[in-house]
């Protein structure tokens, strides 16, 4: 079934505010970025049915799920949305396989063979949930969900708890499963190295208030999200493999280097490149051992009381945008204002792999 677009608008009194959020969106990766407690798991609450306060409307496509002006209620289970909580609330009872095909019909051995497959849970099927890892139950949650056949697929915050290495192992479980089932997703975090690896539009939220909505290349850049530990993330496509290593094209004119990982010839990929991992010198190097080193221009400065966030772009049209943190001295020693002339610097294993595909 043909994606026809998510449209909705939600009204909830909570304690501290009102959630009041209308979003009308044909992208088939949506991101909710907040902060903890600006409304986002309420707000996927309503769309999932499970909030009984709600107001307003909600709608896929042509298909009224909720509107309460005119009494419509579609109820959860038949809203054809599958919804995976931060909890994964499995049933504790019951084994993965049990857990899972609570969703599916019995007869549809198909889909949870590929499902299973395709999320790795062969040698999990026996286990109960209190034997499983944090990673190993949201696994089995989202497994959960895609047997249900959903129109659309709700997470929230599916990366939450789990460590920093696991994180990035479950990013590519979920571009995997974008790509695989096609199921348009609407994705809750607070993460924005989660957000730009997986969404194609994000709505941030604040005390219940959409504050801004777009393309997260628009969003998570300058000073919007300064932080030392800020990521960047970046799309391109494998165009040569060497020893270990892989080139990437981000641009007409632009290529970096990675470490080859999972990478093949030709396929398209997401690296994630933390703004602390690099260095800005204003002439080009030689005799180093970083294999990046790309001319660009700063862009945008953001100080703060300590440390500088500075955005530069790279290539014809500076299509390409990196974020760096460096410190307040750096950037006056070597004069770092806007339109000034840079080379960015950084190693091949500076760049982590978030999401791959096979090439073709």
């Amino acid at each position: 079934m043909s994606w026809s677009g998510l449209s909705f608008h939600v009204r909830v009194e909570l304690k501290q505010f009102e959630l009041d959020v209308e979003v009308h969106t044909s992208s088939e990766t949506l991101g909710l970025f907040g902060p903890s407690g600006s409304g986002k798991t309420t707000l996927l609450e309503c769309l999932a049915g499970w909030n009984t306060r709600a107001r307003g409307e909600v709608r896929i496509g042509d298909r009224v799920l909720f509107d309460s002006a005119s009494g419509v209620v579609i109820p959860p289970q038949e809203r054809r949305i599958g919804y995976v909580p931060q909890e994964g609330l499995l049933f504790p009872h019951w084994n993965v396989r049990q857990n899972i095909l609570s969703s599916t019909s019995p007869d549809d051995d198909a889909l949870y063979g590929r499902v299973v497959q395709l999320l790795e849970l062969e040698p999990l099927e026996d286990r109960s949930p209190d034997a499983l890892s944090g990673g190993e139950r949201g696994r089995v949650a989202l497994a959960r969900a895609l047997c249900s056949k959903p129109e659309l697929l709700l997470l929230d915050e599916p990366l939450a708890a789990l460590d920093r290495p696991l994180r990035r192992r479950i990013l590519f479980d979920l571009a995997r499963v974008r790509e695989a089932f096609g199921i348009p997703l609407l994705i809750v975090s607070h993460d924005p190295t989660e957000v730009q690896a997986l969404c194609e539009h994000v709505v941030l939220l604040e005390h219940g208030k959409k504050v801004g909505e777009g393309a997260p290349a628009e969003l998570f850049t300058g000073g919007l999200l300064a932080a030392t530990d800020f990521e960047n993330v970046l799309r391109g496509n494998v165009v040569a493999l060497g020893e270990g290593t892989a080139e990437v094209q981000l641009a007409d004119d632009v290529r970096i280097t990675i470490p080859c990982g999972d990478s093949e010839l030709g396929a398209p990929c997401v690296i994630g490149l933390r703004a602390d991992e690099i260095l800005i010198s204003t002439a080009p190097l030689s005799g180093i051992s970083a294999r990046n080193c790309l001319r660009a221009s700063v862009l945008e400065v953001a100080e703060q009381e300590r440390n500088v966030f500075l955005l530069a772009g790279l290539g014809v049209g500076r299509s390409v945008r990196l974020s760096v943190s460096l410190t307040i001295a750096s950037r006056r020693e070597l004069e770092l204002d806007p339109g000034r002339e840079i080379y960015l610097v950084f190693k091949t294993q500076s760049c982590q792999l978030l999401a791959a595909t096979r090439g073709t």
